[in-house]
């Protein structure tokens, strides 16, 4: 397997679970729109119609996948859902999901948005013992592990995760006897998000809240860290993995950067997190003394730190990029020359709003630092009179290996350029990021959460990633 580094901070996938409502695929399906954001290579959905499973995938965007065909053949009221950016695998139909086996304790499929740390390890061994894998993602691992494992569905799925590692928040469908149980999993850590809203008399669960407000369904909560929800018949029942762990790791940058902002992610608004950020980096500008005209944010994440930072400031917020929702993500072209093309593309200035400003640009974070640098390279042509970067975060120095697919750490500017350096680089007249020890003040955080990216404090160690 290979593990994908492209040039940026890549979305993770994305999990839709829907348990005991009418035309399931269909909620699903829906749902899956609201979480396109987490991923745009692949979809896919299995549902499940008196204990048969039916499944349709495939490459590109929800739209463009699924049908009025497609869908009508995914029966039942018990669905699963999956949207793919690849961190473990590759691009390739194989590798897409939901992923589904027949085995002879029953079908299972499984929907995963992590990455496991010790897949490689686990693969050998199971190879070794026979197992023939299908696909390159290390989802499957935990397929095989289900397959090979005996006793009640709730025992196989035990066994299976005291032997993983890493980021996992899963959504597991097993016939047993003509009977569909689903089980939704979060990681003993916690890293990435996994909510459970209510629709009717049934349930969803999602990797975020916003897919609940598509289809109607109210918000009940977060899952704990470690918790398993297990659906069976009319209702579920909750229970914990037993598998101990130093301490919690729920990621930050889902706050920072992938979630949507009107989403509720580990029970927190994300828009209120990022404007609690933005107000953060104004009050140690006010400190400091920076004197500036107006704020504007850098679309789309930027925004609700920068209306943050206004409110904070009282300085004005504005309108100084405009971004084309059209094109693709700038960082996942493979050539500089485009790359650049792109941003020019994807962000337009206004000059009427910018000409002469001293401008505060706030924006979640420097990865590379090319985007950054071209962004204030417009504002300037705009007719900026002094360009002020913000960060939102942290200095990225390191890279996400439970589920996030960022450039390797020689790639990350901040890895080998001071705050100084790389204010320089990017031709802004003054850079700030948000010291860790802010965020946690200012959200008013009291469990420690992943901050490898800024720390390189990794909560598991990333044992044989580097074989992916």
């Amino acid at each position: 397997m290979k593990l994908s580094k492209k040039s940026g901070f890549q979305d993770n996938c994305g999990i839709v679970g829907v348990w005991d409502v009418p035309e399931a695929a269909h909620i699903t399906y829906l749902s899956l729109f609201a979480l396109q954001h987490r991923g745009q290579e692949g979809a896919g959905i299995i549902s499940s119609d008196h204990g048969r499973f039916t499944g349709h995938r495939g490459q590109g965007l929800v739209h463009s996948i699924f049908n009025k065909e497609n869908i009508q053949v995914l029966r039942g009221e018990r669905a699963i859902g999956h949207v793919r950016y690849s961190t473990a695998g590759g691009s390739i139909s194989r590798n897409l999901q939901p992923l589904w086996a027949e085995s002879s304790d029953g079908d299972i499929a499984i929907a995963h948005n992590g990455t496991l740390t010790n897949a490689v390890e686990l693969r050998k061994r199971l190879e070794s013992e026979g197992s023939v894998f299908q696909s390159y993602i290390d989802t499957e691992v935990i397929l095989h592990l289900l397959a090979k494992t005996k006793g009640s569905p709730r025992e196989r799925l035990q066994k299976a995760l005291e032997q993983v590692k890493g980021a996992y928040s899963l959504l597991v469908m097993i016939r047993d006897n003509d009977h569909t149980r689903m089980f939704a999993v979060k990681d003993p850590y916690g890293f990435r998000p996994l909510a459970l809203g209510r629709l009717g008399q049934g349930w969803v669960v999602a990797s975020e809240s916003c897919a609940f407000d598509l289809v109607d369904a109210r918000y009940e909560r977060e899952l704990k860290a470690g918790e398993v929800l297990e659906f069976s018949r009319n209702d579920y029942e909750s229970w914990q993995l037993p598998v101990q762990v130093p301490r919690k790791a729920a990621c930050i940058f889902e706050w920072i950067y992938f979630s949507r902002p009107d989403s509720l992610v580990f029970s927190k608004s994300v828009y209120e997190m990022r404007k609690k950020m933005g107000e953060a980096l104004s009050e140690i500008d006010k400190h400091e003394g920076l004197q500036a005209d107006m704020v504007i944010g850098v679309p789309d994440s930027g925004i609700a730190a920068a209306i943050g930072y206004s409110h904070q400031s009282g300085l004005p917020f504005e309108l100084g990029l405009i971004r084309n929702h059209y094109i693709g993500r700038s960082f996942i072209e493979p050539h500089q020359s485009v790359r650049d093309f792109t941003v020019k593309i994807k962000q337009n200035p206004l000059p009427e709003n910018l000409k002469g400003k001293r401008v505060v640009v706030v924006d979640d974070s420097i990865v590379r630092g090319t985007t950054s640098k071209k962004i204030n390279e417009l504002l300037r042509e705009a007719g900026a009179k002094e360009i002020h970067m913000r960060i939102a975060a942290p200095a990225t120095i390191s890279p996400c290996y439970y589920g996030i697919d960022t450039p390797q750490k020689s790639e990350l500017i901040a890895s080998k350029m001071s705050e100084k350096e790389i204010g320089k680089y990017i031709m802004a007249d003054s850079l700030r990021y948000l010291p860790i020890k802010k965020i946690y003040e200012k959200l008013k955080v009291e469990e420690r959460m992943c901050d490898a990216c800024f720390t390189e404090d990794y909560p598991v160690p990333p044992e044989s990633l580097s074989s992916l």
